[in-house]
């Protein structure tokens, strides 16, 4: 799993760093809006974690930017403000979740992760390639316009890949990102759902980058 740190207070951000590190996330840190935009505009990002009041550009400006630009990755919202006016306006400007200092890093890293594990608000936006279609809202797969039935693993695979169309995904991120890091799944676990989804939805569509992972492959599929 893959955060971004958009925080002027370097004590904070490099808290929060350590803090997610010793969890496994990779992490990376921005320290004015302008560059945690700049950051955020790759969408290589599983959650970002916004300051509000940041220099050159705020967190709701930056907030903004990013929904307007089609970058819809879960954003934590931090701020000193507590009142609900400014949750609102935090919330209204494509925040997912709000949380007010000062803070306990338990409470902000399971607030990361629930983000993570829940669907992304994108109002039932459809994510394509070639004959398949993954809808985010109704969880319904398609290919060729005619439904695949998958398991809840296979469906959070798919919608992975889809979403980080041009990586190539190693097994531990994808453990993290649709396991969550289960102390009982063992990387061979990835490869047999890995098989499984091929099966359904077409074996060149996911393809295994030897020694890396495996990376979403732009074909249609006979």
């Amino acid at each position: 799993m893959k955060v971004l740190i958009v925080e002027d207070e370097h004590k904070i951000a490099n808290s929060i760093k350590k803090g997610l590190e010793l969890e496994n996330y990779v992490t990376d840190t921005a320290y004015n809006g302008r560059d945690g935009l700049d950051l955020a505009s790759s969408g290589d990002y599983d959650v970002i974690v916004l300051d509000l009041m940041l220099p050159v550009l705020d967190g709701m400006e930056v907030c903004r930017q990013l929904r307007l630009g089609g970058i819809h990755t879960p954003i934590l919202m931090l701020t000193a403000r507590s009142q609900v006016l400014d949750k609102v306006k935090g919330l209204n400007a494509g925040a997912d979740d709000y949380l007010a200092k000062p803070f306990a890093f338990e409470e902000l890293l399971a607030r990361v992760k629930a983000l993570n594990r829940r669907p992304q608000k994108l109002n039932g936006k459809v994510l394509k390639v070639g004959e398949i279609a993954l809808n985010t809202q109704s969880q319904v797969v398609t290919k060729s316009g005619k439904e695949i039935d998958l398991s809840v693993k296979e469906f959070g695979l798919l919608e992975y890949f889809l979403r980080h169309p041009n990586q190539v995904v190693s097994k531990d991120r994808l453990i993290s990102a649709v396991w969550n890091y289960d102390t009982n799944i063992l990387p061979n676990t990835v490869e047999v759902f890995i098989g499984s989804l091929r099966k359904k939805i077409g074996k060149d569509f996911i393809k295994t980058v030897r020694g890396f992972g495996y990376k979403l492959n732009h074909v249609s599929s006979s």
